[in-house]
């Protein structure tokens, strides 16, 4: 029985279905139906974290004073940690005090610095396509999202001269992220040294989410924003320990930058929960500590299948653009087919899930998304099978 005096508040009524929520239901209901998925829609790492983090994990847990609830502002240990990593990285200085923060993971704190800092009519600036909880957040807190139209002509990359002046003064919040999620696009320093001086000009907090830092391929180094002078005056920047380091349900991440934004953020966290089991933050220790020849071996496992799946796909009539970074390709969909209807019948007729491009926003229309998280054994499987249901690129016109 369904009570209409029972009512979410608006804020959760006027969200649009979280779509891999809706992915889900439909994966639980192919397989009902005995159907062997090749699940390739989201960002989930396949295979266990490295053993020296499992077992950071496990020795942890055998002392008796990590069982109660950890500092709010997370294991001191671990944010040293985080401020090392980012200096060998990137030759940048934090101040682990009062610069990094502990997450449960970047998704977490993406959407709750939203709620910190938006009050209802803010306007926030949004790229489209994007990350889900890039619009999600300000959509919670009540923000007036101004989206950032992303087009392949420019590579997918935010043409800030687009944005109108007047917007530009009232915004307070710019959300961005490269190596990108959806798309895959990468973004050159000159872009990261603009955005910046957009930011100081128009007094824009400055939000880029890097959860692909070390996914890159092919010689190429993704940017920071914090290496760009004047970027943590007004800016911070988001990691994962799900990608690089397979730790996704573990849930676990943080958030660097600028002290004002990160205590705002540290104060509503502080309403909202008692912070990161300390096992798990002495595991991610162990994880940003591993040596650089285990994230090679993660950025060649992914450019092998990334070379596999675009040389499969070709073959199907797909000319897909080979990304720099991420673990994901994005690909047009045939002429004469929207992205939904697309997805959809790949993952009825050949079991093959992938998402579509509209999830990200309206920018995504067209395109699917395809994450590279299973060998080039299984990915070999999805491509015979588009090729025995008949599908390829030229198949809808």
């Amino acid at each position: 029985m369904t009570l209409d005096w029972i009512s979410p508040a608006a804020r959760v009524r006027n969200l649009p279905q979280y779509v891999f929520a809706r992915l889900d239901e439909l994966k639980t209901s192919a397989r009902k139906q005995g159907i062997d998925l090749i699940d390739l829609g989201m960002g989930n790492p396949d295979g266990a974290a490295h053993g020296s983090v499992i077992a950071a994990a496990k020795k942890a847990l055998d002392d008796p004073n990590i069982h109660g609830y950890p500092p709010f502002e997370g294991v001191g240990s671990f944010r040293r940690t985080v401020a090392e990593w980012y200096h060998r990285r990137y030759g940048v200085t934090l101040n682990p005090e009062n610069e990094a923060l502990p997450l449960m993971g970047s998704k977490e704190g993406l959407a709750h610095l939203a709620m910190a800092f938006l009050d209802p009519g803010d306007v926030v600036l949004v790229p489209n396509p994007a990350y889900p909880v890039h619009f999600r957040g300000p959509l919670i807190a009540g923000a007036e999202i101004h989206e950032m139209l992303l087009t392949a002509e420019n590579d997918w990359v935010i043409d800030l001269s687009k944005i109108p002046e007047d917007v530009a003064r009232r915004a307070k919040m710019l959300f961005f992220n490269y190596p990108s999620n959806p798309t895959g696009a990468t973004a050159p320093r000159e872009f990261y040294e603009e955005i910046v001086a957009f930011a100081h000009k128009y007094e824009i907090i400055l939000v880029h989410d890097l959860c692909y830092a070390e996914l890159a391929f092919d010689g190429y180094q993704p940017t920071s924003l914090l290496e760009i002078p004047g970027a943590k005056e007004i800016g911070v920047e988001f990691h994962t320990m799900s990608k690089t380091y397979n730790m996704a349900g573990w849930r676990i991440g943080f958030v660097v930058g600028n002290s004002q934004i990160i205590q705002g953020l540290r104060t509503l966290k502080t309403n909202l929960d008692y912070g990161i089991f300390a096992a798990l933050q002495s595991a991610a220790e162990t994880a940003l500590n591993l040596p650089d020849s285990y994230v090679s071996e993660v950025q060649n496992r992914y450019k092998e299948r990334r070379d596999f799946v675009i040389a499969g796909m070709a073959e199907l009539g797909w000319n897909i653009t080979k990304t720099k970074a991420t673990m994901y390709l994005w690909i047009a969909c045939p002429p004469g087919i929207g992205s939904t209807e697309f997805a959809l019948k790949v993952l009825s007729e050949t079991g093959v899930v992938l998402t579509p491009g509209n999830a990200f926003g309206t920018g995504g229309e067209g395109y699917v998304r395809m994450s590279l998280i299973a060998d080039c054994d299984r990915l070999g499987e999805a491509i015979q099978r588009l090729k025995s249901a008949g599908i390829t690129y030229d198949s809808f016109q």
